[in-house]
């Protein structure tokens, strides 16, 4: 038994839906590779590892928060 033959929605190529195939099952193998993942920090972002600089930015938001109107 053949196996069906869809079109991407993405590219418009037609391709055989295989059992098996990662990614979605309208789209070819080529557009369901994952894309590379950008959302690690960089030295000029403000999500860090530094506990020093995490802790600092905690402190002023909570006075920033909470700070009494006078």
């Amino acid at each position: 038994m053949p196996f069906p033959i869809k079109t991407c929605v993405v590219c418009g190529d037609e391709f055989e839906l295989r059992p098996g195939k990662p990614g979605f099952a309208n789209r070819c193998p080529v557009c369901s590779e994952p894309e590379e993942d950008t959302t690690k920090p960089t030295a000029g972002d403000y999500r860090t590892d530094n506990a020093e600089m995490n802790e600092a930015r905690r402190k002023t938001m909570r006075d920033m928060l909470y700070r009494k109107e006078s």
